[in-house]
């Protein structure tokens, strides 16, 4: 009787020993695995996605990367893993649990970490961040300028694809643009960190950042509007 009661001490004992071991999931870490992050450069022009888990890895919590990630960005395949401490400190782990990188939260679910070679690398909600910015390809073509939203045209022009170095393409103005446009004489342009810039033979530029309706206005003078026909 007495060796019968102790195995159900023990039993007991066990069963309360296994509970207490499983520690809960705080809610931040389930907010962070909630949902995938888009990793970016600070021009998002190099991005890819990541997914946190809550699951052990060989250092953290597992975390897993995008198959696009590592041409992107080679040093993805040094982390396998993840943790956050309190002082809200998102560290990046490798095999043997030190840092890669750890980002500093700067606005809600966004993160930030310096990295030499890249400049600044971001960690973002997928469901806060908007489109990627336009990039080069998906500008190629022809473009009438406004001299304001919804106002007058002013200049047809074509933005080519016809390389005219330092990582500007050709312009070619059509016939008949306004003297305003003329006296710029735009014959280059290129995407830069989202916007549009037109540049002519004396180094001189306009810049256009996108708006509503795929308009494109000039910054910071106005109201110059860029649409396509």
């Amino acid at each position: 009787m007495i060796r019968r009661s102790l195995i159900v001490v023990l039993a007991l004992a066990g069963i309360v020993t296994g509970t207490s071991a499983q520690t809960p999931i705080p809610d931040e870490v389930k907010a962070m695995a909630d949902g995938t992050w888009e990793f970016s450069n600070a021009d998002r022009d190099k991005r890819c996605t990541l997914t946190f888990r809550t699951d052990a890895a060989a250092a953290g919590m597992r975390i897993e990367f995008d198959k696009g990630c590592p041409g992107l960005f080679p040093f993805v395949k040094e982390i396998v893993g993840w943790s956050l401490a309190q002082n809200d400190f998102l560290r990046l782990l490798d095999a043997k649990g030190q840092s890669v990188l750890e980002f500093s939260e700067v606005e809600s679910r966004i993160y930030e970490a310096p990295r030499p070679g890249e400049g600044i690398l971001f960690i973002q909600a997928s469901t806060a961040v908007g489109p990627p910015p336009k990039e080069a390809d998906q500008m190629f073509g022809d473009w009438t300028l406004l001299r304001s939203a919804g106002g007058k045209a002013i200049c047809t022009l074509t933005l080519a694809n016809t390389p005219a170095g330092d990582d500007f393409f050709a312009l070619k103005l059509k016939p008949g643009c306004d003297a305003l446009v003329t006296r710029f004489a735009p014959n280059a342009w290129q995407m830069d960190r989202g916007e549009l810039v037109l540049r002519n033979a004396r180094n001189q530029s306009w810049r256009f950042a996108e708006g509503d309706g795929s308009a494109w206005q000039r910054v910071p003078e106005g109201p110059l509007t860029l649409v396509r026909p």
